[in-house]
């Protein structure tokens, strides 16, 4: 009988993702006997037909209890809710004209809002909320939307901060690599400023960011070069050494296969890999 069992590293991995991005990994498994493992996963998420299915497969069902179309039903019933709440702001997000008068100081265009079209802090947070209700029902386009909106008027740094990771997840899911991308550059200056004075907390965020830099790595060519410097950056070098070596295998088959791409065969890029390659064989040592 074929193992079910994930690679060896992947549970080393798994506490360093969000429940969204774990689920396509264990797609790569064998789909009979992991379907537990993706309804445990899912079942607090707002997927509610699927992971109905999921219970009905587990139960040797025909189709799902009951309990799934009511929670359906409270999901479409929020999903109105946060529609009629949020019409107002979006409406005027997705106006060339108010857009216009926005300018880069947040509390400028705050002041501009609630004086010219009457938009409240509330109406600012709703957009979060709305974006995390969305991620949750695995409408992660519209998510990434939202989130990008309420970063754009959001001064509560800890939110923008949390609707950054968001975006991120949301963009990868969407496999929106350029965008997500940049999303990694701004954690990246958010955790080198923001939590300048926390070694530990960015220790525990580049981390994090590391593992999910891996999508956009292993599956968007124009990525491997700024996230391979960025993994041997001496922070995230260091990072990979003390809080996650198994990436050591991920940057190893990075730094190879980068190697052979077209195009890669000019001086500069080829002493690059040189280098990068030295580095690696230095680090592995070190372990």
């Amino acid at each position: 009988m074929a193992s079910s069992a994930p690679p060896p590293v992947l549970p080393k991995m798994l506490p360093y993702f969000d429940r969204h991005l774990i689920f396509p990994l264990l797609n790569d498994q064998d789909a009979e006997n992991t379907t537990a493992l993706k309804y445990e996963l899912l079942k607090t998420t707002n997927m509610t037909d699927f992971v109905g299915d999921l219970y009905a497969q587990l139960h040797d069902l025909s189709e799902p209890p009951a309990e799934f179309a009511k929670k359906r039903d409270e999901v479409l019933e929020k999903l109105a809710k946060f529609q009629e709440e949020t019409n107002k702001i979006q409406e005027l997000l997705a106006d060339a004209d108010v857009v216009g008068n926005l300018r880069s100081d947040k509390e400028s265009n705050m002041k501009y809002l609630k004086d010219n079209h009457e938009v409240t802090p509330q109406m600012v947070e709703q957009l979060y909320d709305f974006g995390q209700f969305q991620y949750s029902c695995a409408d992660y386009e519209s998510a990434s939307e939202l989130l990008y909106r309420y970063r754009i008027l959001s001064t509560d740094n800890e939110r923008v901060n949390a609707a950054t990771w968001g975006k991120l997840a949301s963009d990868i899911l969407t496999t929106n690599w350029e965008a997500a991308l940049e999303e990694v550059q701004k954690l990246k200056e958010s955790i080198d400023g923001r939590l300048l004075n926390n070694p530990l907390a960015q220790l525990e965020h580049r981390t994090w960011l590391i593992h999910w830099s891996l999508f956009p790595l292993f599956n968007h060519e124009p990525a491997r070069d700024t996230l391979t410097e960025l993994f041997f950056s001496p922070t995230y070098i260091n990072t990979i050494q003390v809080s996650c070596p198994w990436i050591l295998r991920y940057l190893t088959a990075a730094v190879i296969t980068n190697r052979s791409r077209p195009g890669n065969k000019t001086n500069y890029l080829y002493g690059n890999y040189q280098k990068q390659l030295k580095d690696l064989v230095r680090v592995v040592r070190q372990e």
